[in-house]
């Protein structure tokens, strides 16, 4: 099972008014859907959380140090972007981490689970 701890902090005005803005994503676990190599859950969860990292440090300038990877394993921290444009940028891309991964879980639940926490 791989498991996809979304904490979300503060209140945001936006689409999704009263929720706390993505902060952190946390992906842990193996999906067990499939041998290593063939597993297409493991691989959706891994595309996700890479395009996001990716998409934090290219469009909004993120240090390589707000995501710490190992085997199974995956911590992505939003920094604290002074610019409002780059914290608006960087609020979507989480956003959107967190929608791809709901995504995920519905069409395969015995596999990938997400929970949130609010702070």
């Amino acid at each position: 099972m791989i498991n996809v701890e979304i904490l979300r902090a503060g209140k945001t005005n936006g689409a999704r008014a009263g929720r706390g803005a993505v902060r952190r994503i946390k992906v842990d676990g193996h999906a067990g859907y499939a041998a290593p190599g063939e597993d297409i859950v493991c691989a959706a969860a891994s595309a996700t959380i890479y395009t996001a990292a990716g998409a934090l440090n290219c469009l909004c300038g993120a240090p390589d140090s707000c995501a710490d990877e190992r085997d199974g394993y995956f911590l992505l921290t939003v920094p604290d972007f002074k610019d409002g444009d780059i914290s608006r940028k960087a609020d979507v891309i989480m956003e959107t981490t967190y929608i791809g991964y709901k995504q995920i879980e519905l069409s395969y639940p015995d596999f990938l689970k997400v929970t949130e926490i609010e702070k």
